[in-house]
């Protein structure tokens, strides 16, 4: 049975451990084993972190994965949505848009990333003030 993934609005928490850990655990291209297994250690290490409220530490352990594997759609969207749990809307649209471009079929970066859109669209239009 496949798990619902949801992200985070600007101003409401909303579950996204589902989202985190399985992104964790997928291999996007192949890399020297080190780079990746060094990569996949600081996203395990932002999941922990991030789950006990952490965001900050998450944001520079997911930054770092990114550092060490540029190819590494996890590290990216599991940025976004630090970012926009941070309040940094388009640093989140960034690691969005570099997750959708580095991995296209991945449904659940997908759903995240239009979760965003629409949530975050819906929150900076005129009439919506």
């Amino acid at each position: 049975m496949r798990e619902h993934v949801t992200i985070f609005a600007p101003s409401v928490f909303r579950p996204l451990y589902a989202s985190l850990v399985l992104l964790a655990t997928l291999a996007v291209v192949p890399l020297a084993a080190d780079a990746r297994d060094d990569a996949k250690k600081q996203i395990e290490f932002g999941i922990s972190v991030a789950q006990r409220g952490l965001w900050r530490e998450a944001i520079y352990r997911w930054e770092r994965a990114a550092q060490i594997d540029p190819t590494y759609a996890a590290a990216h969207n599991n940025l976004a949505i630090a970012y926009e749990h941070e309040g940094d809307m388009e640093k989140a649209r960034a690691a969005y848009e570099k997750a959708v471009e580095l991995e296209p079929n991945n449904s659940f970066i997908k759903q995240n990333y239009e979760l965003f859109k629409e949530i975050n669209d819906r929150t900076t239009r005129p009439d919506s003030q």
